[in-house]
């Protein structure tokens, strides 16, 4: 199988890796719009050759979208413009909505498939790719009633053949609850760090005095502004709802912390411990 990645970083870059770890691609084909990624991604040997999505997709048999997702539904109509009735179209993106939305008329909406691996990290790239990337993590994917059979089992076969269990969500219910428990957790990071950036002026002292649970909790406000500012635009009502939601959490602890309310404090701690049975 010929793949083209249209994007070779911490996503596109990791599954380069696990098709070529599971021999599951002949070739691929790079998509990069940096010159320097681009060259990157052929050291790394994440890419056989780079190519412009107008030279590639005509040679693929599958054509993976893994760019910033305000950029995915134009490239996504792109790359079904040029596509026969073989291959298969596929994106990697967080959000789905206005994604599905955009290409909903397009006479070949059968051939593509709107999937979201649940992984990721910090780091941005081609040099942030890792293998074993995907393996045990869930993908969603979205409107799956909208895809041709074939199509649909071609991918979820590849995931499978990765390690990653594959769940059906409509767009809508996607982006809800992305925004509960992926979104909202980057927004808290990097409120925490700007918070401690404009208190703690000493630098020397945050890294001397930050613990684990300092470092794991910020760890997310190192993620890029170029992949997370059109995630929170693109998916802006939700986040909005999510971090209404958050914000009078946070002001009902500042309540109970500002009148001593001890047995206040601990009763939501216990119930913030429930969580325990949900993520052990």
């Amino acid at each position: 199988m010929k793949v083209l990645i249209a994007g070779l970083g911490l996503i596109g870059g990791s599954l380069a890796l696990a098709l070529r770890e599971r021999g599951l691609a002949d070739e691929i084909l790079g998509v990069e719009s940096s010159p320097e990624h681009a060259c990157e991604a052929l050291r790394l040997g994440l890419a056989d050759r780079i190519v412009t999505l107008e030279e590639g997709v005509p040679e693929a048999d599958l054509i993976v979208l893994a760019t910033p997702v305000d950029t995915l539904p134009l490239l996504a109509v792109k790359a079904l413009n040029r596509i026969d009735g073989r291959q298969v179209v596929m994106d990697l993106g967080s959000i789905k909505e206005e994604l599905c939305e955009v290409i909903s008329m397009h006479a070949r909406r059968g051939r593509f498939v709107a999937a979201h691996p649940l992984w990721g990290t910090e780091y941005s790239g081609p040099q942030a790719a890792r293998r074993g990337a995907f393996t045990g993590c869930n993908v969603v994917l979205c409107e799956t009633e909208r895809s041709d059979a074939d199509a649909l089992a071609a991918v979820e076969s590849l995931f499978r053949t990765l390690g990653a269990p594959v769940l059906c969500m409509n767009p809508e219910e996607h982006d809800l609850h992305a925004a509960y428990v992926s979104h909202i957790s980057h927004v808290t990071s990097f409120a925490l760090a700007l918070t401690v950036l404009e208190k703690e002026r000493e630098q020397r002292h945050i890294f001397d005095l930050a613990g684990g649970g300092f470092r794991s909790t910020v760890r997310l406000a190192k993620s890029a502004a170029s992949t997370w500012v059109p995630i929170l635009l693109r998916n802006k009502y939700n986040v909005l709802d999510v971090l209404r939601e958050h914000i009078h959490q946070l002001q009902i602890l500042r309540r109970m912390i500002e009148r001593d309310d001890a047995e206040g404090l601990a009763d939501a701690i216990r119930r913030a411990n429930t969580i325990r049975r949900i993520l052990p």
